[in-house]
């Protein structure tokens, strides 16, 4: 009888394939993916780095291979070469609540889909502290940089300029001297809820803003407010002006002592839809009719106003696309500091719904 025993038919399992295609030992590099890919190693390099180079076939095998093999890319090995790190930073003024967090969200999903990781970092509304953070991300050789607004140190703006490092300002229609924008007319906003509120027949509006020290933002949304109501001849009283942070609860605490006093005005703005919340809730607290009795605005459109009760109307603001155009701009191929210092400005939106009615009459 015959020892001899038929070879294994049954497919290799994948440990034996990445075994088997892998040309040294260790973590699998990048002519080990070359190798499985079938193409050259200056492919795989183009593959990651440049991806427009290489046709979208190619690429895709590269990809697969990639993955099969658990290739991890040396970042720092391929910045060295070409003194880019892969990594875009990301300066907000607040990332406590959803006041930013769809910028945020679009601008990290656009960047990676262009092999780029975002760095964040807040600052609270401190521009002192940008400077701080600036500094940090520079040690850690950022590609780029997204600001928000038009206020900002020129300390910390010499020192993007000094390393070349391209900078976009968001959210501002105006930035500082050859740095591009991608934002809305924030005055333009605040002109229009204002004008909505106007048209319905109100007269007597209070406004909840937070202080628009170091926050152009807020104090381009007062000055269109002041702008529409000028024009229907009528004012906004200082004892009608509330200084209210981005915090819901205490919109809900001003919004109280204002909706109980001997004079509750028909119609509050909130400057963002977060204090507008606030102030819904302490309508409902209070068993106040919205908008029967009060009508109630806000500035944003974020997350959860189409569900409160009733649903908010407010001015709809491009955060997303604000985000995805931000990354689109930092990830061109050798951008540099100061180049296309165009402006990219995005409309605002009215968006109706039930919080906000024809005024009441005494």
């Amino acid at each position: 009888m015959n020892d001899y025993s038929p070879a294994r038919t049954s497919s290799p399992d994948i440990s034996d394939k990445v075994r088997r295609t892998r040309s040294r030992k260790g973590a699998p590099g990048l002519l080990d993916v070359a190798a499985r890919a079938g193409v050259s190693g200056a492919t795989v390099s183009r593959s990651f780095t440049r991806p427009r180079t290489v046709k979208p076939q190619t690429r895709q095998r590269v990809l697969e291979a990639a993955s099969e093999l658990g290739y991890i890319r040396d970042r720092m090995a391929s910045g060295l070469h070409s003194r880019r790190s892969g990594t875009i930073g990301c300066i907000v003024p607040t990332i406590d609540n959803a006041i930013f967090s769809e910028l945020i969200e679009a601008f990290a999903q656009r960047l990676g889909e262009q092999e780029r990781t975002m760095l964040i970092a807040s600052h609270d509304y401190d521009v002192q502290r940008e400077i701080s953070i600036i500094r940090s991300l520079l040690e850690r050789r950022i590609d780029g940089l997204a600001l928000i607004g038009r206020e900002h140190d020129p300390v910390a703006l010499e020192m993007l300029k000094l390393r070349d490092v391209p900078v976009v300002a968001l959210w501002c229609t105006n930035g500082p001297a050859n740095v591009p924008v991608i934002g809305t007319d924030n005055c333009q906003a605040g002109y229009r809820i204002t004008r909505h509120l106007i048209d319905l027949g109100h007269q007597d509006i209070a406004l909840l803003i937070p202080s628009t020290t170091h926050n152009d933002r807020a104090a381009d949304r007062l000055a269109g407010i002041r702008k529409a109501l000028t024009e229907a001849n009528l004012v906004l009283p200082h004892k009608r002006i509330f200084t209210c942070p981005y915090d819901s609860l205490e919109a809900k605490r001003v919004a109280l002592d204002l909706l109980q006093s001997d004079s509750p005005p028909t119609a509050i703005i909130g400057c963002n839809d977060v204090i507008a919340h606030g102030v819904l809730h302490a309508a409902r607290k209070l068993r106040i009719d919205v908008p029967e009795t009060l009508s109630v605005v806000g500035i944003g459109d974020f997350k959860g106003s189409a569900a409160m009760e009733p649903e908010l109307t407010t001015m709809r603001l491009p955060a997303r696309r604000i985000g995805r155009l931000a990354a689109d701009h930092l990830c061109q191929p050798h951008l540099t500091h100061g180049t296309h210092p165009s402006h990219n400005i995005i409309d605002n939106e009215l968006v109706l719904r039930g919080s906000s009615g024809v005024a009441r009459t005494l």
